[in-house]
């Protein structure tokens, strides 16, 4: 079983920054890729913000602060990652998009590394044989924020094999992180919990029987939630929910159609905090 020592996160968004940020607090070189250099810079003085705060709140030395950053590398190629261990891909939840990158990968790094998919919503077995090496193909679904958030779904394509599942899994328990096993089907666990959720609360509001803030209160402090449904689809870009809800309505049936008051503000850009204007302004 091969030991994970460098990491390459192919994707610069908000998923690929946490993931780089976790990686090199962790103690692992981390390459990330992007074709946009714009994007790769943007990213990089993110997590070095990211890394500064922990220093000013005590949680970080500045010389762990440094070291960290000194293992963070950028590339605007795939074959940046031919090096590394253990690849994810955390690009948008396009199939194409990532099918192309899987490709590429494929191509670009030997056939001993492990290629892992941060998809929220893709089968892993159509991925893995999208791919081409179906057996070194393996999801490790992490949460946003990606440092700070506890579990990770395992998921095992058809091919997937035992030891790039094992290899998985030891991964993220040495991070810290708290694996689970999931089977193969779209949403895995939480999403295909969590997604209903959210898509009931738009329609709640859209009806107008309670207002946002009434429908987040009442989920925090009726279920106990630490953030409220509209609250956290905010914070996840709903533009990436619509996504989401778009795949699970295809795969699962009608109970996940997306909310018409969801599609309207994709539509009119009101994407969440990314873009400060959701379901809330910010």
């Amino acid at each position: 079983m091969n030991e994970i020592r460098k990491i390459a996160v192919v994707g610069s968004g908000v998923m690929g920054r946490g993931l780089a940020q976790l990686f090199c607090q962790s103690g692992l070189q981390v390459t990330l890729v992007n074709r946009n250099p714009a994007s790769l810079a943007s990213a990089r003085d993110e997590v070095g913000r990211r890394l500064a705060r922990l220093v000013e709140r005590g949680n970080l030395t500045a010389e762990q602060r440094d070291a960290a950053l000194g293992r963070l590398a950028t590339d605007q190629a795939l074959a940046g990652a031919a090096s590394a261990d253990l690849v994810i891909e955390a690009v948008y939840e396009r199939l194409h998009t990532k099918t192309e990158v899987l490709q590429g990968l494929h191509d670009a790094c030997p056939a001993e590394t492990i290629i892992a998919t941060n998809t929220s919503s893709f089968s892993i077995t159509l991925l893995g044989s999208l791919s081409g090496r179906p057996q070194r193909v393996i999801g490790l679904h992490f949460f946003n924020p990606a440092p700070l958030m506890q579990l990770v779904e395992i998921v095992r394509g058809q091919a997937t094999s035992d030891e790039t599942f094992q290899t998985g899994w030891q991964f993220v328990e040495r991070l810290g992180k708290t694996p689970v096993a999931v089977g193969d089907s779209a949403g895995f666990i939480t999403n295909r919990l969590l997604f209903p959720m959210i898509n009931e609360a738009a329609t709640v509001l859209a009806e107008g029987l309670a207002t946002r803030e009434a429908v987040d209160t009442a989920m925090k402090l009726g279920a106990n939630h630490p953030m409220g449904p509209l609250e956290l689809a905010d914070l996840v870009g709903l533009d990436v929910c619509l996504q989401i809800l778009e795949h699970l309505h295809e795969e699962l049936g009608d109970k996940y159609r997306p909310c018409p008051l969801l599609r309207r503000l994709v539509a009119a850009g009101h994407l969440g905090r990314k873009t400060r204007q959701g379901f809330y302004s910010y």
